[in-house]
């Protein structure tokens, strides 16, 4: 037998004056209005699953995308690429870490990346033979590996030549020195295959990225340290006297550098701008499912447009600004609005 359900006070007096209203009814109708929660919980479950309502939500994230889509094409054609900016020679040479045109040297010896003294200008454009290379990988110089090579040259060299018996006989003579030329022409031959391949072993071409990314921030330490730029480029305008007067401070002057310039704005620039085309071809060729590797990505650009933005504020377009944008091919999609990478 189903319990009872008891009837509330009102419910009573209407039941017991005769009204024709039945008691269940005002019953169904009181659970009915409050559960307020659970009515809204299934209205969207409902919602979920109404095919209407997918429908506009698809339509609704297209109309999205496309609009993106419209905007980004809009911004690239106004203020060019965020993340590539124009193509010039320096950046294209990032991929193989050699030098499209001579660099100047860094100062300081101790760094793998030295300029190759045995070039001519008579030679072909660098690329990827070893010969013609101005950095090399395992940290090595092009003076180191030169010295190398004659070193081995003269241990593997013959002791003097002395005969331990006399000989009168004119063949036997002819015959050692017959054998004395051919053992020269096979210890040349010798010496250069190992030179060749000591060269083809500590070439860039054959290095991984991580090398080649080592180079690159050397390279762009001697293309853009202030320690090679200051010899080329005019120096910062003095400061204003009216602006002396005001700020006595203002005429403050800079320690001399201790040795290449490898944290100011323009150094740090040019390295960002190496590790964003690296991350941008990976991305492009092979990595496009890798998420965080896109996020890296929008983090070093992000980088380079607050590090643009406040050498832009420093130099008022001055030499250095005018260099820096020339040689990287930065445009000004790079530092200028809003970057939205997708």
């Amino acid at each position: 037998m189903p319990p009872r359900v008891p009837l509330l006070p009102g419910l009573r007096a209407l039941s017991g004056h005769g009204s024709t209203v039945s008691p269940s009814t005002h019953i169904c109708r009181t659970f009915a209005s409050t559960p307020v929660d659970q009515a809204s919980t299934v209205q969207q479950k409902r919602r979920h699953r109404d095919p209407y309502a997918l429908a506009q939500a698809r339509a609704r994230k297209a109309a999205n995308i496309s609009r993106q889509e419209v905007l980004e094409k809009e911004r690239s054609s106004a203020l060019g690429d965020p993340v590539r900016g124009i193509p010039t020679a320096f950046v294209q040479s990032f991929e193989t870490a050699i030098p499209s045109t001579p660099t100047p040297a860094s100062s300081n010896d101790t760094h793998a990346a030295t300029r190759n003294e045995s070039a001519s200008p008579k030679q072909s454009p660098p690329g990827p033979n070893a010969q013609s290379e101005e950095y090399k990988n395992f940290f090595l110089t092009q003076r180191e590996i030169k010295d190398a090579s004659l070193r081995s040259e003269k241990l593997n060299a013959p002791v003097a030549d002395q005969d331990f018996y006399e000989t009168n006989d004119p063949e036997e003579k002819q015959r050692r020195e017959q054998e004395r030329q051919q053992y020269d022409q096979e210890r040349k031959q010798k010496h250069a295959t190992a030179t060749e391949a000591l060269n083809r072993i500590v070439s860039l071409s054959n290095g991984s990225s991580k090398d080649r990314l080592r180079v690159n921030i050397q390279r762009c330490v001697d293309a853009f340290g202030r320690h090679q730029t200051d010899k080329k480029l005019p120096p910062k305008p003095p400061v204003a006297e009216s602006i002396l007067l005001k700020n006595p401070s203002a005429n403050t002057q800079k320690v001399e550098r201790a040795g290449p310039d490898t944290g100011s704005s323009e150094v740090q620039i040019a390295i960002l701008t190496a590790k964003i085309k690296t991350l941008a071809d990976f991305l492009e060729s092979r990595g496009r499912p890798d998420k965080i590797n896109k996020r890296n990505l929008t983090v070093l650009v992000h980088k380079r447009q607050k590090l643009l933005q406040y050498l832009r504020r420093k130099e008022r377009g001055g030499p250095r600004w005018q260099h820096l944008i020339e040689t990287l091919g930065l445009t000004e999609g790079t530092w200028k609005g809003e970057i939205s990478l997708r």
